[in-house]
């Protein structure tokens, strides 16, 4: 049982009921508590509290089919699906075999519109976290906790470190905005409810993510010393660092130097890699050493069709990839990879990785053995498959259920800070090639078993190599998109891969398809968002 999903449960049944015509926390329930109700006692506001962790695992307060957003359905508005759908579903890594199911067959294909439902899914789920850590916000000041009579010293100490805690949540909500959209409505605690927020371009995003964490960074935990599934000061350094990485395509700036000083100082809060590659992606994950943030996930508890249990049950075969090695039912063929991705496991340095768990077929059966091409995505046969994530523990324990994953989603992990460190650093950053080359290679002797094989040197450390060691290390963690971007071969025709623009072999997409279109429906709820150009 993950520590912190019972409460959220609790909270997000007392108070956050959503609407999304205008984004902020609106009761459309006689049996949803009030405010003033809820925020009564110090139980209330730790439910409040893990009320706002919660929005980014459940999608409403009756089960996995339920949505609190108004006229968005539950299936293409949980947090981790929609963001793996976004960041890779666009990309080399994934094929998602069923097109029927609403806005997938758009995302893969890279024909996407603003009409698309799980774009609209991720908008209104991102600016509902927004909206619930405002509340959060303008009911738990100190004059608030007065009026309240809330005034035990160890209480008070607490809410404010849950402030702190929100205001992270609400920038890392900014984040996911700025990096899919460009552009967001911006509505902080001060703003009245039924307010239109101003419509902020990536610039002023970046400057308030920016300014908020670092105002909150000195009075958060430190690294690894929270409760399980709340951040620390890791995780805002490691926003800050993806932010800084990623400056040139937000800002135009260079601010390598500064994405190394974050990654320095992550490292140093004492994660290891786990010392098994595939430990990090099982039913006991909450338990990595490497696991920087994980968005929780519990079969029992917390029932939702969010990324684990889409790419568990997804990832199992038509043919093989028996359901019961992973503890949970399968999807027969749900997932499978694309050529391009294959080959980045070419060659004998990873017959033995552990990354590598690309599936070609039924071992001994000439009958069933996959191309590696897909000539039609609807073929479940076509096209590789992997056997990354498991709802089994490391021990071999099944989850707790057959659908749904205990697995947690791995957000952020020391693997990407490595990667990070090292792609800075060849970009101009103040770091050392020598630590670079250390880093990389520690990921790949973990890969190998302590093995030297896959080891490289130092004139194979380019970013040619960089962006395809991401793949290989990050691929299905939702990183995918942003890479991509970031090292030009995103849009254009530079770098294609099968199905990318609408044709099997790949052709080349246009420049404004780096950001996804305002879905129709918040621009008609607030006149001041303006669409992205060509949608």
């Amino acid at each position: 049982m993950k520590k912190y999903i019972v409460i959220t449960i609790i909270a997000l049944t007392s108070v956050f009921h959503s609407c999304t015509d205008d984004l902020n926390v609106v009761s459309e329930d006689d049996d949803v508590l009030s405010s003033d109700v809820l925020f009564s006692t110090p139980a209330g506001y730790k439910a409040a509290f893990a009320g706002v962790y919660g929005n980014l695992t459940l999608t409403g307060v009756i089960g996995p089919n339920d949505s609190s957003l108004e006229g968005v359905d539950a299936g293409t508005s949980q947090f981790t699906r929609c963001l793996l759908y976004m960041q890779e579903l666009t990309t080399d890594e994934l094929v998602w075999s069923y097109e029927n199911d609403g806005g997938t067959a758009e995302l893969q294909r890279n024909i996407w519109t603003s009409a698309n439902p799980v774009i609209l899914g991720m908008f209104s789920r991102t600016m509902v976290s927004v909206s619930y850590a405002n509340e959060f916000l303008r009911q738990s000041t100190p004059e608030k906790l007065s009026a309240r009579k809330i005034t035990d010293a160890a209480t008070v100490a607490d809410i404010e470190l849950y402030r702190n805690e929100v205001r992270v949540l609400r920038a890392y909500a900014y984040y996911n905005m700025m990096d899919l959209f460009g552009k967001a409505p911006m509505y902080t605690e001060n703003d009245p409810l039924n307010f239109r927020g101003p419509q902020y371009d990536r610039k002023q995003l970046f400057d308030f993510i920016e300014s908020e964490l670092k105002a909150v960074l000195p009075n958060l935990k430190a690294a690894r010393t929270n409760v399980y599934g709340r951040l620390d000061q890791s995780m805002a350094r490691m926003i800050l660092a993806k932010m800084y990485l990623n400056a040139q395509v937000y800002i135009q700036a260079n601010r390598y130097n500064d994405c190394i000083t974050m990654c320095n100082e992550i490292i140093a809060g004492g994660y290891s890699l786990k010392p098994k590659y595939l430990e990090n992606f099982m039913a006991d994950n909450n338990t990595s050493e490497e696991i920087i943030f994980g968005i929780q996930s519990d079969g029992t508890v917390s029932q939702n069709w969010g990324a684990t249990t889409v790419l568990t049950n997804g990832q199992v075969g038509a043919w093989e990839n028996n359901p019961g090695d992973f503890g949970i039912g399968g999807w027969t063929g749900a997932l499978r990879i694309r050529k391009e991705f294959v080959q980045k496991f070419d060659g004998v340095k990873f017959s033995q990785d552990d990354r590598n768990t690309i599936g070609k077929g039924v071992a001994g059966d000439p009958t069933k053995q996959r191309t590696i091409d897909i000539a039609d995505i609807g073929v479940k046969t076509q096209g590789y498959i992997l056997s990354k994530f498991s709802n089994k523990t490391s021990a071999g324990v099944n989850g707790s259920s057959s659908t749904y994953a205990d697995t947690d989603f791995p957000l952020f992990r020391l693997a990407d800070v490595y990667l990070m460190y090292a792609e800075a650093t060849l970009r101009g950053g103040n770091g050392t090639t020598a630590k670079a080359l250390e880093y990389v290679n520690d990921l790949r002797e973990r890969a190998n078993n302590n093995s030297t094989i896959g080891n490289i040197v130092l004139s194979d450390l380019t970013l040619d190599f960089l962006i395809d060691e991401r793949a290989r290390e990050l691929h299905w963690e939702a990183h995918r998109r942003q890479d991509l971007i970031r090292f030009g071969k995103f849009t254009g025709g530079s770098y294609n891969w099968a199905w990318k623009g609408n044709s099997a072999k790949g052709i080349s997409i246009p420049s404004y398809r780096s950001v996804f279109p305002i879905p129709e429906g918040s621009l008609g709820a607030n006149k001041n968002l303006t669409q992205n150009t060509g949608y």
